[in-house]
């Protein structure tokens, strides 16, 4: 997977022919599926994003979201402005050759497909992989959906030549509104994930693991049930500090997407990307502005602490 190169052309035409017999970008979905595609059952799978003669810097951004209650128009989101966050990593040249994963993020407890996950794409396949992702809407209601088993897929079912040539993070986004669970359940990693673990691993311990390898940022939007929630927030932030984001705008996650990205590979610093945005005709400056200067200034101050040969987590110190 990650070979073959985005166009913009190819998603355009897709969306006309789409429009033009009345077919919907989640058919997959729209059709009632109600359990996993096979192209994103977690069941026994790695994921992978690898160097290649056409992508030898290869650089993974993976993209998770709930799917579950008011947060099921996330998805739809996405797909309508995936040209935006493609043409930012790559006109922009906001990151090297790179590689991007969809998935999905249910209840483990009680919902059918409570995780899909994709494969990481440089072209428009990453397209194809949101179409097949089940809109499922469940949820159990309590204010937790299952985001820890998210991460426990991404922390021990993911390599990347990123980290194991270059001790460099990828990039992991966490869409949602709610709280994950206090830990992953070996009997639900057994069912959805395949192994056998021995016992739950706490939620803490996977956050700890997965931000070994991988950037994390959880993006809480508005327009979802739980935006603006305090104990969300500051669940979130306990466990990712200023990598817990808000947004006052659903269709700005793309353009947050990108500049963090952007940021993270020392390619722009935020006026230069917010000035990117604004040549663009994206609406989104002023929602990008505002949830990323916390983290801007912590990264900041962070870097400008430390010996300019420091890194960390393996790979360097990102912006």
């Amino acid at each position: 997977m990650g070979s073959g190169m985005w166009s913009t052309d190819v998603y355009t035409a897709a969306d006309r022919y789409r429009r033009a017999t009345g077919k919907s970008a989640f058919s997959y979905s729209d059709s009632g599926a109600k359990v996993v595609h096979p192209q994103l059952d977690p069941r026994d799978a790695t994921r992978e994003s690898r160097d290649s003669a056409e992508h030898p810097q290869s650089t993974p951004v993976a993209v998770l979201f709930d799917v579950t209650g008011s947060m099921g128009h996330v998805p739809r989101t996405l797909q309508a402005k995936l040209p935006q966050l493609l043409g930012l990593l790559l006109r922009q040249g906001y990151a090297r050759d790179p590689q991007i994963m969809f998935g999905a993020i249910g209840d483990a407890t009680c919902d059918r497909v409570p995780l899909q996950v994709g494969q990481f794409e440089s072209d428009n396949r990453m397209d194809d992989d949101l179409g097949r992702i089940v809109l499922e809407g469940g949820g159990g209601g309590q204010m937790m959906e299952s985001y820890e088993m998210a991460l426990y897929f991404m922390a021990r079912r993911t390599v990347t030549d990123s980290w194991e040539k270059r001790g460099r993070r990828g990039y992991l986004f966490i869409i949602g509104d709610e709280l994950a669970y206090p830990a992953v359940k070996a009997a639900e990693v057994a069912r959805l994930i395949g192994g056998d673990p021995r016992e739950d691993v706490p939620v803490r311990q996977i956050v700890d693991e997965v931000t070994r390898r991988w950037d994390t940022y959880y993006l809480l939007p508005a327009g979802s049930h739980y935006s603006g929630n305090r104990k969300v927030l500051d669940f979130w932030r306990g466990l990712l500090g200023q990598n817990a984001l808000e947004l006052d705008d659903l269709d700005a996650v793309c353009e947050t997407i990108a500049l963090t990205v952007g940021l993270g590979e020392q390619a722009i610093d935020l006026d230069t990307g917010l000035r990117d945005l604004d040549r663009t005709g994206s609406t989104a400056t002023r929602t990008v502005s505002k949830a990323l200067a916390r983290l801007n200034g912590a990264r900041r101050a962070e870097v400008a602490e430390l010996p300019a040969s420091r890194t960390t987590g393996g790979g360097v110190v990102r912006l």
